[in-house]
């Protein structure tokens, strides 16, 4: 797969702090990547030296294996802090103006007004707009050149639940254009639901990276309920257990490696039991977010 950024040992201080410390990082094409962090970890000011607005201290990257110039930045699109467009005029005459700051043809504005579903209300003022919409501006307005790259910095940001999903589905929608998109957020939701990659940063500094998926992988814990005498017992008799805990009336079962819930359910059935309540659960990124920062901590 084709690299579309390559980050070495990037860093940034202002005075004697440093906003970011050492990153090297690689995003291939097709990829939706989410850098996770919590407030105040470095992510917007990555963007920035990325977008060429931040000056680095030390370190570089290249884009599409290309030192930054104004004529690889053309093939990137940016929604980053807050996008400025003139209140009293139609999102249509907003673009309009865009697209000519940017030399891009007029023709990709229905397109664009299209895809973020802004077609039916084009005609009418900016400062009539609900957040979600003024956002979803915001992302015609990067996508007017016809970007390779896609840079989102918290693009859910003080909007509803509403908005949330809106923005959500149309960054689904497209990255399944074959749009390579990164995204900064500080919400494990919203990496775990858009995102197949991510990193975490802290504090500055990068402590992991990997794809989404990995994140759900490992011991399975297996929720478990049974009207009988002596479940505890029987839990910690089976082969599989590495650990038990109490939850809401429930047992966690925590299996070790190569064990799985029917392995559990068979090893109960023949010891005379049957469970009313079985349920498999898989880590969450969240638990990985939070294990990660704990070890980080250390």
């Amino acid at each position: 797969m084709e690299t579309v950024l390559s980050i070495t040992n990037l860093t940034k201080k202002f005075g004697r702090l440093t906003a970011v410390n050492n990153i090297n990082l690689e995003v291939k094409r097709g990829q939706v990547f989410g850098m996770l962090g919590p407030n105040g970890s470095g992510k917007t000011t990555t963007l920035g030296m990325l977008m060429s607005v931040v000056n680095p201290t030390a370190g570089a990257f290249s884009w599409f294996g290309e030192l930054p110039s104004n004529q690889v930045r053309k093939k990137i699109g940016a929604v980053l802090e807050h996008p400025i467009f003139y209140p009293y005029l139609s999102g249509q005459k907003n673009l309009e103006l865009n697209a000519m700051i940017k030399e891009c043809p007029p023709e990709n504005i229905p397109n664009v007004l299209e895809l973020v579903e802004l077609t039916e209300r084009k005609d009418d003022k900016y400062k009539t707009y609900s957040l979600g919409m003024k956002q979803r501006l915001a992302i015609a307005s990067a996508l007017l050149n016809d970007p390779t790259v896609l840079i989102l910095d918290e693009p859910t940001n003080g909007l509803d639940p509403m908005g949330i999903a809106e923005i959500r589905e149309l960054i689904k929608k497209i990255a399944a254009n074959g749009k390579t998109i990164i995204l900064a957020s500080h919400l494990l939701d919203e990496v775990q639901k858009v995102c197949s990659h991510f990193a975490i940063l802290k504090r500055g500094n990068l402590i992991h990276t990997g794809p989404v998926a990995d994140a759900s992988k490992g011991t399975e814990t297996i929720e478990v309920h049974a009207d009988v005498e002596g479940l505890n017992e029987l839990l910690l008799n089976f082969g599989g257990t590495s650990s038990i805990a109490r939850e809401n009336g429930y047992y966690q079962v925590s299996l070790r490696d190569s064990f799985n819930s029917k392995d559990l359910n068979r090893f109960l059935f023949e010891h005379g039991v049957v469970a009313d309540h079985l349920v498999t659960k898989r880590k969450s990124l969240e638990k990985m977010f939070l294990e990660i920062l704990a070890e980080a901590n250390h």
